[in-house]
């Protein structure tokens, strides 16, 4: 075997490995699904990225250190007319449709859940 060939594999194989490992913690849709509720606010916030962040409460009450709260879906919104759309409408009810990652990014948002639909107004 040639010495550039050993030399090319030695750096292909982590180079991958990264990629992998990188793609399974930031960009790989660990599950989907819809949450219904409340929707409480929709604000675009940050210091660098400016995202979309949000909170839909839903029904019933969880317990949280001996103490009652409501359940409370935390989001982030990747698209601006969407959140837009949500902005406008503070206090109405929705089911809205999310993709959950294993980690945030900082111009995805806060949040490990995107929504990304309104399933219902």
């Amino acid at each position: 075997m040639k010495k550039g060939f050993i030399i090319f594999l030695i750096c292909l194989i982590p180079a991958l490995a990264l990629t992998g490992w990188l793609y399974w913690r930031y960009w790989f849709v660990l599950g989907e699904g819809v949450k219904s509720g409340d929707l409480n606010y929709v604000v675009k916030k940050g210091v660098i990225f400016k995202t979309y962040e949000g909170k839909l409460i839903q029904t019933g009450l969880k317990s949280s250190n001996g103490s009652l709260q409501s359940n409370e879906f935390i989001f982030s919104v990747e698209n601006d007319s969407l959140a837009n759309e949500l902005m406008l409408n503070s206090g109405k009810t929705y089911q809205l449709h999310y993709n959950e990652y294993n980690n945030a990014l900082p111009w995805r948002g806060y949040s490990k859940y995107v929504v990304d639909d309104i399933i219902n107004k």
